[in-house]
């Protein structure tokens, strides 16, 4: 009973590195019964931060970990998108409303599980539907293996919209939108959820884009708002990718669109905006 015993905590050892965590369903798939989960927590050699859901004995404590283990564990077909995308990749600068609380945007067409939203921590997770306003992506969940000694990732399996970015001592992949998907991703939260201030600014900001991605999800696009916001805050800023996209194959659809509500009409795209940006256009 004792070689087992131990031979399961080894094996544990090699499944769940420390710092990631992972859920009931996930321990029951790997042999370890409630009984078994439930003797590893009273001995110290699980931690449970809620119920049904299981850590080692480092503690997790950053956002950065739960989304890892959602990605390269539980095998979740998700992406940190929009704002959350941007930050992460250097182009958002900006304090949130609430300091102690840190929003992160997650992008997925399945279902995120309960507990997320019970976690302990400063980190509001915020689910969006990935296929909104965009075409469906294949993100195989297998291309990314995680162990104890690292971890390895299939980058030929990603779709060009999505990153990679390694994360931490052990290089742990975390899945990301290239700023080219999320850049429209945060225009689709105008003008509830994010002002248009701050989306000029990281606009501004943008000066790398690729244009051959950018064309290919525009056209893709479902959003008219989505597409004229686009563009009125490319021809803001006038970056040299801009010249490279052939806006004829963008389909911004026809008639006029309240954006802002109280806003003033822009001539070219029809959308409203405030006046303060419609005056600089």
């Amino acid at each position: 009973m004792t070689k087992h015993k131990g031979g399961k905590l080894n094996q544990l050892e090699r499944l769940l590195p420390e710092g990631l965590l992972v859920d009931a369903a996930w321990l029951e798939k790997q042999g370890y019964s409630r009984a078994l989960r439930h003797q590893y927590v009273s001995a110290g050699w699980l931690e449970q931060p809620v119920r049904g859901v299981y850590h080692r004995q480092r503690t997790i404590s950053s956002w950065e970990q739960i989304v890892i283990s959602l990605q390269a564990l539980l095998r979740y077909p998700v992406s940190v998108g929009g704002r959350s995308a941007l930050e992460l990749q250097g182009y958002a600068h900006y304090l949130p409303a609430s300091p102690d609380i840190r929003t992160i945007h997650l992008y997925t067409e399945k279902k995120l599980p309960g507990w997320l939203s019970k976690l302990p921590g400063n980190a509001q997770f915020i689910s969006h539907n990935r296929s909104r306003f965009l075409s469906p992506i294949h993100q195989d969940v297998d291309a990314l293996t995680i162990d104890d000694a690292g971890s390895s990732t299939d980058l030929t399996s990603l779709p060009e919209e999505l990153l990679i970015m390694p994360w931490g001592q052990w290089k742990w992949p975390l899945v990301i939108s290239s700023p080219e998907r999320a850049i429209l991703e945060l225009m689709d939260e105008l003008p509830q959820n994010e002002s248009f201030h701050q989306v000029d600014m990281i606009m501004e900001g943008l000066v790398n884009l690729r244009p051959r991605r950018l064309q290919g999800l525009l056209e893709d696009a479902r959003s008219v708002k989505v597409k004229r916001l686009f563009f009125f805050f490319a021809d803001r800023h006038q970056h040299k990718w801009l010249s490279h996209l052939n806006r004829e194959k963008v389909n911004l659809g026809s008639g006029k669109r309240v954006v802002f509500k109280g806003g003033k009409l822009d001539p070219k795209y029809h959308i409203t905006v405030p006046e303060e940006l419609n005056a600089l256009h």
